[in-house]
């Protein structure tokens, strides 16, 4: 045991966070939290690093435990330099070198500018390169992977995979989750709910608790009825049975039945959109000697899904901000159709008056808006669907959490129904319940959708066409993003594979596997070219194809050979690894 949390309470005024919760991390153990926005996941971890103290029970630790903590924000004491700074938070053995390798991997590579002048993501990942390199028994890690692009989140996945201690993460990306937790911990309602396994086993898990409880009640229920009919029947209480009897009907009728899990409910809004939609004529952008991009063309389709990647600082939100008009390019134009209607969800949403109420800021895009099955929802109604009760819709916007305000933002966009949406990493500080919906609702979308994102398995679901930012030009490519990051990290491996298997046979430990696990290695060599090539002949067959019927038929056969090529693609790994 590392860590334990025994009966512990923490109120916010009189709003309980955590309600007597217990809660136990056991050596070498991986905990992913999970949870709605403003459940309590930061508020869990603060407790855990003895940041904030809880209302009642208490927290133990083992022995010379050291833990270490990274927050979601960090303000750092001005007056020292990056390096200084990350150095200052260091055990006195901490080599130069390891301080700055880690820095630089997370892209903090001025190790000598002020820590004052850092933007509030840069110094995000300074903490976060602090606390993985101080030496601790306990990693906790409040949103790691916000602030890093696709390269550091990469390399984060695998730092944390070969960590051997303990490690308690909040994170609403679900690829990372998949790969780096063993064990889920829900917090819902004050509650926590411990699963065991990575982020399926959790959904799938969770659903069969929530169907057990369900059950649970309508037996309750079932059983009052029952004795209230006895009670009216004329029970008079007077043997110690008929007494007991009553007293065990009152103790279950005082029982809180379990509260009904509220879910994100979007219908795409309805606005006509012509045959003319964005056309892009060779724009260019750069600031000073940086290159963004260069003489770049797209004309976006009605249909178009599209994801834009590439590392921080490319040039993924100057593009979108040329197409919304914000900025000007250096060369080239963008001509915008006569019924185009653009929602754009901008990264940072500074847009709010704290005093203001949600329902009065909403009010203020529309109070009305009709679906697109020409069903009429109220700016009331909207808010409800996207979890905010009749008294969150009254009370002032200040006193909502951030993943709060990014759901009211995302609202008001949707309410002036747009044809078009542009989003700007529209996954930061949502939590995976409103992204799993959202990506729900972007797949109906009647309208095209171009969204930056850093998160593998939201860009997935949503786009098939990436614009790729490398080098101070934008590729565009008909494909997935797992399947682009796939093919970027393979090629190389491929390539040194086939030069030591010319120069030198690889060695291979025969102490490792067994007999039947190497047949099963040697058989998982010769099907997964013939999977993946299988896969790349679907996917070719999807786009040539026009009926319904071909499309489902086809889709449903790529889907079941996707799953395939992942579970023996995962097994292969396991193997591999076994054999090195």
């Amino acid at each position: 045991m590392i860590l334990s949390l025994d009966d512990v309470s923490l109120k916010y005024v009189t709003k309980p966070i955590l309600d007597h919760v217990s809660f136990v991390v056991n050596d070498k153990e991986k905990w992913g939290v999970v949870g709605q926005n403003g459940a309590g996941k930061s508020s869990l971890l603060k407790v855990m690093a003895g940041v904030e103290k809880p209302n009642a029970g208490g927290i133990t630790t083992m022995k010379n435990i050291t833990i270490s903590y990274c927050p979601q924000t960090m303000d750092f004491p001005s007056g020292k330099t990056v390096y200084e700074t990350a150095a200052s938070y260091m055990h006195e053995d901490t080599e130069m070198y390891q301080i700055k390798s880690i820095l630089n991997k997370l892209g903090i590579t001025d190790y000598n500018q002020p820590i004052e002048v850092l933007s509030g993501g840069q110094k995000k990942r300074v903490a976060l390169a602090i606390s993985l390199i101080r030496k601790a028994d306990l990693y906790l890690l409040d949103e790691p992977t916000n602030h890093l692009d696709q390269d550091m989140i990469v390399w984060l996945e695998r730092f944390l995979m070969k960590v051997t201690k303990a490690v308690v993460l909040v994170t609403h990306d679900r690829y990372f989750l998949s790969r780096i937790t063993n064990h889920i911990v829900e917090v819902s309602d004050g509650k926590l709910y411990c699963y065991t396994g990575g982020y399926a086993d959790y959904l799938e898990q969770r659903e069969v608790r929530r169907q057990q409880a369900v059950a649970s009640e309508a037996k309750r229920q079932n059983y009052l009825r029952n004795e209230i009919e006895w009670i009216r029947a004329g029970a008079q209480a007077r043997s110690t049975k008929q007494k007991s009897r009553i007293q065990r009907f009152e103790k279950i009728a005082a029982m809180e039945a379990p509260k009904q899990t509220q879910s994100l409910e979007l219908k795409s809004a309805y606005t006509r959109l012509g045959g003319n939609t964005i056309e892009i004529n060779h724009i260019s952008k750069a600031y000073g000697d940086k290159v963004l991009f260069q003489d770049f063309s797209y004309g976006v389709e009605r249909m178009d899904r599209v994801g834009i990647i590439g590392p921080n600082g490319c040039g993924k939100s100057t593009l979108l901000k040329i197409i919304m008009g914000q900025v000007e390019p250096d060369t080239g134009s963008v001509k915008i159709g006569e019924t185009v209607k653009i929602g754009y969800f901008a990264q940072h949403n500074d847009v709010f008056d704290d005093t203001e109420r949600v329902i009065d800021y909403l009010e203020e895009y529309g109070k009305m808006v009709e679906t697109s099955d020409h069903e009429k929802i109220s700016a009331s109604q909207m808010l409800e669907r996207f979890l905010f009760d009749k008294e969150k819709q009254y009370m002032p916007i200040g006193k909502c959490s951030g993943g709060e305000k990014r759901r009211l933002y995302l609202c008001s966009i949707l309410m002036t129904a747009p044809n078009i949406l542009i989003l700007d990493e529209p996954t930061n500080d949502l939590d995976t319940d409103t992204l799993t919906v959202l990506e729900a609702y972007l797949e109906e979308f009647h309208g095209a959708v171009l969204a930056v994102s850093h998160d593998r398995y939201f860009l997935d679901r949503i786009a098939n066409r990436l614009f790729i930012f490398e080098n101070g030009n934008i590729s565009v490519q008909q494909e997935l993003y797992s399947d682009y990051l796939e093919n970027k990290d393979r090629k190389p491996a491929e390539k040194k594979t086939e030069t030591r298997t010319e120069d030198k046979p690889l060695k291979k430990n025969p102490n490792r596997l067994t007999y039947m696990e190497k047949k099963e290695l040697a058989k998982l060599n010769e099907e997964l070219p013939k999977l993946e090539e299988e896969v790349k002949q679907l996917e070719a067959d999807l786009n040539n194809v026009t009926s319904y019927e071909d499309i489902k038929a086809i889709s449903d056969k790529l889907e079941s050979k996707r799953d395939e090529k992942d579970e023996k693609e995962n097994r292969w790994l396991e193997l591999s690894e076994k054999e090195d």
